[in-house]
């Protein structure tokens, strides 16, 4: 018995980076890119309401989700980056799945959801451009997804006030 156990710890595990895929439907790149948009969301302490209605505007804009999907997505995701100790194993897949063109719409992405509740954390910031770099994203590249997504939430918040 004690040998036994002594393999148990010496013994090669499965590959541990990878998230597990959860339902054979979800998309593990779908997975892994809305767990680090969580962990953005999460960054300030809070995942508020508007950071909440940017990402389930996201899963059905770039993924084409419907709202249940996109809320099981949310739930897998959520439970993927509670387990998960870096955020390599999110990025790594990534960065062999994304296109720069891909990357750099996932940036703004991300810096729409930084903005989405008005005030920018400097953990967010921090966050945001710590994965961009391990997607190998050229901080010009970064620079131009906060202009965009900064542009496209001054237009939601003026959409916003024209329709009160």
């Amino acid at each position: 018995m004690l040998l036994d156990a002594i393999r148990t710890l010496i013994a090669p595990r499965k590959n541990d980076t990878a998230p597990s895929a959860g339902p054979p439907e979800v998309d593990p790149i779908h997975l892994a890119a809305c767990a680090l948009l969580l962990e953005i969301a999460y960054a300030d302490g809070e995942f508020s309401e508007p950071e909440r209605a940017h990402l389930d505007s996201v899963l059905a804009r770039h993924f084409g989700l419907p709202a249940e999907s996109g809320r099981r997505l949310i739930e897998l995701a959520d439970t993927e980056r509670r387990k998960s100790i870096d955020h390599f194993r999110f990025t790594s897949i990534l960065q062999s799945g994304y296109t720069l063109g891909q990357k750099m719409v996932l940036a703004e992405v991300m810096w729409g959801l930084v903005l989405a509740d008005g005030k920018i954390a400097e953990h967010e910031q921090y966050l945001t451009r710590k994965i961009a770099n391990l997607l190998e994203l050229e901080p010009g590249y970064l620079s131009a997804a906060k202009a965009a997504a900064s542009e496209s939430h001054e237009g939601e918040e003026g959409r916003r006030a024209a329709n009160e």
